[in-house]
């Protein structure tokens, strides 16, 4: 037999004297976790109620019921640690104001921490004047505005949330992305009114945003600021005017698709009255901010 070659030793496999520990081969890194998402300091969630003694205590049981949830997750549920809400009682006429008062969440603590659910007691001035007056008396870094009656499940709050790590103003869509939309649930002569609705308010002010009227947004504490400072109208085209303020304004904005049920017993009643101050308030949004500038 003869002895390898040079060339041959070099390539050969060395093999370890026998009983000696054999090394297994380096396994390749574990690949790094997901990062955890970057999340506000806190957030306030907004809701304007008139009248809604019927609807307004289950709400707020489902409501703190998920952010109860959430803080027994942690960060992986998409909410900061501290979340409080502010419930604006826009002079309603029923027990409203009481039960919100009266609720365990919104008495004193034992320790410094304010309690985590607020009551605003407002004149009324209709759903804009509401939201407005909420927004502006936020502490959250994050604010969300969403409808009393909880159309929208608290478990969508995360997704403005998360939206709201990149753009300035989070607007909630019922449009999925495959088409779907979820006003269909809503009676026929609201869904003829709201069509109607968007292709004007497309056309004057808002431009490719399909669902204006979606009852739930989201914006920095930045951005609420200044857009809720400068908000004017406050029947129900108020969410127009916020959407023009802010493109106007130069904020970075989000749509965010969204589920959403119809909740029946809206205090809209339809009539020509209603109608005029619906076109009147449209038609005047660009010229109430003629005077608004980009932000530097």
């Amino acid at each position: 037999m003869q002895p390898p070659s040079p060339a041959e030793s070099q390539h050969a496999p060395a093999t370890a004297p026998p009983g000696s520990p054999v090394t297994a081969p380096a396994q390749p890194p574990a690949p790094d976790p997901p990062p955890t998402p970057t999340l506000p300091a806190s957030l306030t969630v907004v809701l304007p109620a008139f009248n809604e003694a019927e609807r307004i205590g289950p709400a707020l049981d489902e409501l703190f019921q998920f952010l109860d949830d959430a803080a027994n997750v942690g960060p992986v549920a998409g909410l900061p640690a501290k979340v409080d809400v502010l419930v604006v009682d826009d002079g309603s006429r029923d027990g409203t104001a009481a039960i919100v008062a009266n609720r365990l969440e919104a008495q004193p603590t034992k320790t410094s921490e304010p309690p985590r659910l607020r009551l605003v007691r407002a004149k009324h001035a209709g759903k804009g004047a509401a939201v407005r007056t909420g927004m502006l008396a936020s502490s959250g870094a994050t604010v969300i505005f969403a409808d009393a009656d909880m159309a929208t499940p608290p478990d969508q709050l995360p997704k403005l949330v998360a939206a709201l790590g990149t753009a300035d103003v989070a607007l909630g869509s019922r449009i999925q992305p495959d088409g779907t939309d979820m006003r269909a649930s809503q009676p026929p002569f609201r869904q003829s009114l709201g069509r109607v609705f968007h292709r004007l308010a497309s056309i004057w002010a808002v431009g490719q945003v399909e669902d204006t009227q979606c009852g739930f947004k989201g914006f920095t504490r930045e951005a609420a600021l200044d857009i809720f400072g400068r908000q004017l109208v406050t029947s129900i085209v108020f969410d127009v005017e916020l959407i023009y303020v802010a493109r106007k304004r130069g904020y970075r904005i989000a749509i965010v698709p969204i589920r959403w049920q119809d909740r029946r017993g809206s205090r809209m009643q339809p009539s020509a009255g209603l109608a005029l101050r619906v076109a009147w308030d449209l038609l005047r949004i660009p010229y109430l901010h003629l005077r608004d500038k980009p932000r530097s």
